[in-house]
């Protein structure tokens, strides 16, 4: 069975830079015509930093949109035309002053197929040297080392309730006990 919606004709409602707010025209798989209504994302990274003591390195940061501080994974956007390691690297030292000397590419992930195109790449960072951290403008957030039990913990606690930080740390949970060579 075909399921596949194929666009007939759409227009851009909205463009921010950032993201852009689209509504198409498309023909479903019975042959009969619907509205998608859907975001473009350029898509990010998350990085899974593995201090050598073992301790992961975290965030607390303030989000707009909920109105509330979260505790994260560093993370960030993707340039456009930027390779997804490079997105990682500059993230990873922008937010945390953290630069790591092996990379592991863990997953990539989808987190909100129904109205965004947006994908998440999961990175493993170990080796990690302390440098400067070199915020852009306009951004706050508070970095601290978290043992991984400690972690899981807090997502059992509802203190880590955010799912792309839900995910990564399941994922290296995963890896760390059962798929790591």
């Amino acid at each position: 069975m075909d399921l596949t919606e194929t666009r007939i004709d759409g227009a851009l409602m909205y463009d921010g830079g950032f993201i852009q707010v689209h509504k198409d025209s498309v023909r479903l798989p019975d042959g009969t015509t619907s509205t998608r209504e859907y975001i473009k994302h350029p898509g990010a990274v998350a990085i899974l930093a593995l201090l050598d003591n073992g301790n992961l390195v975290m965030e607390r940061q303030y989000r707009y949109p909920p109105q509330r501080e979260f505790i994260e994974l560093p993370a960030g956007k993707i340039d456009h035309g930027e390779d997804i390691l490079v997105t990682a690297q500059r993230e990873l030292l922008e937010e945390t002053g953290y630069v790591a000397r092996e990379w592991t590419h863990l997953t990539t992930a989808w987190p909100c197929i129904g109205y965004a195109d947006e994908r998440m790449e999961y990175f493993l960072a170990r080796g990690l040297t302390l440098q400067e951290r070199k915020l852009d403008e306009g951004e706050f957030l508070e970095v601290f080392e978290l043992p991984l039990s400690d972690a899981m913990d807090w997502i059992r606690q509802g203190k880590i309730n955010e799912s792309k930080t839900i995910l990564g740390l399941f994922w290296l949970e995963k890896y760390l006990r059962d798929w790591q060579v």
